[in-house]
């Protein structure tokens, strides 16, 4: 009876162990995901800037992104882009 209990306080304590890794694994995921989040936002903004260079009409820079007009607008100004 003793060795039962044994076991199950260590099945308990495995368990608990995994969850605490799984925690850090996943915290550890989701800051990588955040970091490339902001890569691909960087990356699209310089591509709005890109296409309203060559002439681009911000209306067909929206439709493209999903983002707002005004949103267009602030990062083209950001980037010393004049708006339409």
């Amino acid at each position: 009876m003793a060795d039962d209990l044994v076991a199950a306080v260590r099945a308990y304590e495995v368990a608990r162990a995994a969850v605490t890794d799984a925690q850090v694994e996943a915290d550890r995921i989701v800051a990588a995901a955040k970091t490339d989040v902001v890569a691909a936002r960087a990356r699209l903004a310089d591509a709005i800037v890109a296409a309203a260079r060559s002439g681009m009409r911000q209306v067909d820079i929206v439709r493209a992104t999903g983002y707002t007009r005004e949103r267009v607008r602030q990062i083209l100004r950001a980037n010393g882009v004049e708006a339409e």
